[in-house]
Order: C-alpha cells, then sequence, then structure tokens
C-alpha cells in the first residue's frame, strides 16, 4: 500500500479535527447519518455518494484550510474522504443484499469444484507462461481484497494482481522471445489465477469497487485492468466444458466426481447424529429410528469405484443415487432438529455455525478502523 497516500488520509483527518473545518465536518457527518434514513438500494447508494464526494471537493477546493493547495493535494484530500466515509458506511454498502451473499457463496462452492481438476493446459496457457511463484503472488493479492474497506484499497489488490501477471508475460516475452498476443495470453492466467485463489466474496468486492470508488478514478489502466477481472467472474460463472479445452462429457464427470468428493469431506451438517446414533433406540423417536434404517437400507454400488472407472452412461445412475442420499439425509436432520431438548437430552440442537456454514462477515474480521473525526468545538 502507498505509504504516501496513508500519510495524506491522516492529514486529511488532522486538517478534520482543526476549528476551520466545523462546516466540513458537520457536512460529513451528516451524510454519514442520513444513509440509514433511506432504504438501502445499492445503485441509489451510489449515486448519492458519487454526487456527495464531487460536492465536496469544490467546498475542500474552496476552503480556507486549503487555499493555495495544489490540485493533488485535493485529490489527496478527496481520497482521504473516501475512505473515511466507506469505512464508516461498510456495513451498509458491503454485500448489502441477500442476493449479493447468494451469488457470492455459489462462485465460490463453484470454483471450489473447479479447482480440483482445472488446469493450465485447459485455459490454453502457454508452457512458457507457467510460473508457480508469479501466479501465487498474483492470487495472495486477490485474497487481500476481502481484509480492506475503502474501494480504493480493494481497487489496489486488483491491480496488483494484474500488475504481477502483466510483469510475467513480460519478462517471458523479453526472455524467452515468446511472442504474446496481449489480452488472449492475459485473460486466461488472469482466470487460471481467479480460480487458484478464490476469493472471498468475490462479487461483492468486485460490486463495492464499481459502485462506491471515484468514477473519475475509474478510467484508463485501472479501467482496462478492472474490466479485466469483471471479465474473469463472468467467464467463471457462465463456465462450462465448452469455455474449456476439454470434452463437454469429461467435464461434467469431473465435476460429478469433484461434487462427491466435496460430500466426503465437508463438516457433516448433523455433527451430533453420528455419536447419538449408537444408542437411539433407547433415546430417539420411532420416526427418528425408520430415517436411520431408510438411510442404511440404500444400495450405493459406486462405493469402490474411483473417478477413472465411470464412464458418462453411470452418470445419469450417480445423479439419481446423490439425489436420493441428499432427500434421506435432509430428512434425517429435520428428524434430529424436531426433538425436543427436554425430552431427548442425548441429541444437542445443531448450533447456528453448523447449519449454515457462511463466509465471516468483514466486520467480524480485523480491520483498521478510521477515527472518528472529532469536533474541533461546540456546535
Amino acid at each position: 500500500m502507498d505509504s504516501s497516500r496513508s500519510l495524506t488520509f491522516y492529514d486529511f483527518l488532522d486538517r478534520m479535527r482543526h476549528p476551520a473545518s466545523l462546516d466540513l465536518v458537520r457536512s460529513i457527518k451528516s451524510f454519514i447519518v442520513s444513509f440509514s434514513f433511506h432504504t438501502s438500494n445499492s445503485e441509489n447508494d451510489s449515486k448519492r455518494l458519487q454526487d456527495f464526494l464531487s460536492t465536496m471537493e469544490t467546498s475542500i477546493s474552496d476552503h480556507p484550510l486549503w487555499s493555495g493547495a495544489s490540485e493533488e493535494e485535493i485529490d489527496c484530500a478527496v481520497e482521504g474522504l473516501e475512505k473515511y466515509v466507506m469505512t464508516k458506511l461498510y456495513a451498509r454498502t458491503f454485500a448489502s443484499s441477500q442476493e449479493d451473499t447468494k451469488v457470492d457463496q455459489e462462485i465460490s462452492e463453484k470454483i471450489n469444484l473447479l479447482q480440483k481438476f482445472v488446469r493450465p493446459e485447459h485455459l490454453d496457457i502457454p508452457e512458457a507462461l507457467h510460473n508457480e511463484t508469479s501466479w501465487l503472488l498474483a492470487e495472495k493479492e486477490l485474497q487481500k481484497m476481502n481484509a480492506f474497506k475503502s474501494p480504493r484499497e480493494k481497487l489496489l489488490c486488483v491491480l496488483n494482481c494484474c500488475r504481477v501477471i502483466n510483469n510475467l508475460l513480460l519478462n517471458v516475452s523479453m526472455s524467452a522471445h515468446h511472442v504474446l498476443a496481449g489480452a488472449d495470453d492475459f485473460l486466461p492466467v488472469l482466470i487460471y489465477v481467479t480460480i487458484k485463489a478464490n476469493p472471498p466474496q468475490l462479487h461483492s468486492n468486485l460490486k463495492f469497487i464499481q459502485l462506491f470508488r471515484r468514477q473519475s478514478k475509474l478510467v484508463s489502466e485501472v479501467a482496462y485492468h478492472f474490466t479485466n477481472v469483471m471479465s474473469a467472474k463472468l467467464f467463471i460463472v457462465d463456465l462450462d466444458g465448452n469455455s474449456l479445452s476439454i470434452d463437454e462429457a469429461e467435464f461434467q464427470e469431473n465435476m460429478l466426481a469433484a461434487r462427491l468428493t466435496k460430500g466426503d469431506t465437508r463438516k457433516d451438517p448433523c455433527p451430533t447424529l453420528q455419536s447419538a446414533r449408537p444408542t437411539y433406540q433407547g433415546h430417539f423417536s420411532r420416526k427418528l429410528s425408520e430415517e436411520i434404517n431408510a438411510l442404511d437400507e440404500g444400495d450405493y454400488p459406486f462405493m469402490e469405484a474411483k473417478p477413472g472407472d465411470l464412464t458418462v452412461t453411470d452418470v445419469e445412475i450417480l445423479l439419481n443415487l446423490y439425489k436420493d442420499v441428499v432427500k434421506k439425509y435432509s430428512s434425517l436432520c429435520r428428524t434430529v432438529r424436531s426433538l425436543s431438548p427436554s425430552k431427548e437430552p442425548s441429541v444437542m440442537p445443531l448450533s447456528e455455525e453448523a447449519k449454515l456454514d457462511l463466509p465471516v462477515q468483514p466486520e467480524q474480521q480485523q480491520h483498521q478502523q478510521a477515527p472518528d473525526i472529532i469536533d474541533p468545538g461546540p456546535e
């Protein structure tokens, strides 16, 4: 992170504590408070913020505290203002709808499956660009995005990722005389890095940048790189066998195998069931006993099979078996939850963490909170 920009943020806060800044402080606090008066709507929230930053830029440039300031100093002050305001409004503006949370989870789950079998050759990445060290650096930058609360800092993570990939392409072209095809080489590497990284809340982070970063800053090289990351996300969302250098049937088999592996290794959604099962005749209801017996009596002929043993014709059979297991297991879990703790003390109710394995929300993570602007005096 640019240390000079960090210093300008604290310089902005220091100026806001000056007695002469009272009018600016009032405007900033009034804007933050006003958000709670409006129904949450990301598009409307974005417009309100962009209009406010534009108005405040004019107010700051005309203010005595910035008398004689250069354009760069004014720009740094507005950058500090954006960071301060968006840090205060983060809980309201980031992943603010259930739809955002749903999309984040769907993308993350799909990438988890793709990670198990997608290889560089599936994206036609030239051998010369296979550089695990550079890829890892790029992955780390994308993964850091969720640790910040300001749009600018999140965007910097995106830019750093893209610059690492750009440097890789440049070094390869200079050292190996490899003729690169620009975006035709850049985008596949970016897609592969994104799959390998599986950045937390990817959709919400990119949407947050798009809506709340100052529009005057989303231009030129920045806009190009950000657009590429958005394209990588959309490619992953729509990805199927036709998107890769792989047979469609093989793609579906790999996805099925990845789902089955995920089902075998994920945290048990009914963790208390296994320990309670040996004594269910003495403690569980008749309904629960019937559900367990139904689960035991199933016939699952592929239990000993390996991915290489499966054929295309096995897919429909496996899908039906999978649905059958899920239905029985879901029914069993509902029965466990329906038992009254007072009547069935041997079965503990599921914790909230066991019910919903959702990503930790940013406000629960450790972040540097923007210090409060201290009023310079009585109003």
